[in-house]
């Protein structure tokens, strides 16, 4: 049977690759109590005890603002794990898939972002990440590397969460509105990767290298957040908040210590093609969220 080892099983993105990876054989889900990226040894004992087939690292350092005074441990988490990982992998010929950021671009394109334009990140989080690429391109040419944007779920903390939130507490908000993304669901990205998986690294496949994957289409983050909004409340969510009711800002007015991109749009041309996908549009992952936490908080009220 195939062993997969999982990192991060705990953050959002690792929780859902968990669900979507088991059935393609067994898998190892590590927390970051039970391995620590930020050891060295650990790593090593974890990987040498566990002797995986193929290892799947969701696990990161995504406190991007405290990364900004945190540099240490952000290439600790972000770039030196990952070059152990990658040459551990090479050595034994078990190959690597790992999810990256927009954040390696500075945002500055007007169009969206390929997998061969130059990276130039702005941040100390950006800059982990974008090493941590460049180390596993160097160690080990048995890679998968999906850079994605905006993750969001029913599990974790994340914007979407964050203005439910808000909206329950509040009657008015203000959103950055000159920030473009697509907003992309951790389901949507842990079912692509089990496909790919399942597909091409199982079966010997050739088709490694560095791939963009997000929901389809854009927004800003303010537009993001009306969607939340109204389609909460068409689904039912006490909310006291409308989506009228949130106004836009430039990002000027909501200053963070972390440069975040202006564009963070990327084309996934290159994964539609190589790997034969659809992928939905991001207001779907919305609605599917939505409609998550919805039953969550029915079963916490029948209770």
């Amino acid at each position: 049977m195939t062993r997969l080892l999982l990192t991060g099983a705990n953050g959002q993105l690792g929780f859902e690759l968990k669900r979507a990876l088991a059935p393609l054989g067994e898998v190892i889900a590590c927390t970051r109590q039970q391995m620590d990226l930020a050891q060295e040894r650990g790593i090593l004992d974890t990987l040498n005890t566990v002797r995986p087939d193929i290892i799947i690292n969701p696990a990161a350092y995504t406190a991007v603002d405290q990364a900004e005074n945190e540099p240490e441990q952000a290439q600790a988490i972000n770039h030196h794990a990952l070059a152990i990982m990658a040459n551990w992998a090479a050595k034994h010929k078990v190959r690597l898939v790992h999810y990256s950021t927009d954040y390696v671009f500075d945002g500055s394109k007007n169009t969206a972002y390929t997998e061969d334009d130059p990276a130039n990140p702005q941040s100390v989080y950006g800059l982990s990440k974008w090493l941590g690429e460049e180390a596993i391109r160097a160690a080990h040419p048995q890679h998968l590397i999906l850079r994605t944007s905006w993750v969001f779920g029913a599990h974790g903390n994340n914007f979407l969460k964050t203005i439910l939130r808000l909206a329950q507490q509040r009657d008015s908000l203000s959103v950055v509105a000159d920030q473009i993304g697509s907003p992309t669901s951790a389901a949507l990205i842990a079912d692509v990767s089990a496909e790919i998986i399942r597909n091409h690294l199982l079966n010997s496949s050739t088709a490694y290298g560095t791939y963009h994957l997000t929901a389809q289409g854009t927004s800003s983050w303010y537009h993001y957040a009306q969607y939340v909004v109204s389609q909460a409340i068409a689904k039912g969510f006490a909310l006291q908040l409308s989506a009228n009711a949130i106004q836009p800002i430039p990002s000027a007015q909501y200053p963070l210590p972390a440069k975040r991109p202006n564009n963070s749009q990327l084309n996934c041309s290159k994964l539609i093609k190589q790997f034969s996908m659809e992928l939905p549009a991001w207001q779907r992952g919305v609605e599917q969220v939505l409609d998550q936490l919805r039953t969550v908080d029915d079963g916490k009220t029948d209770r």
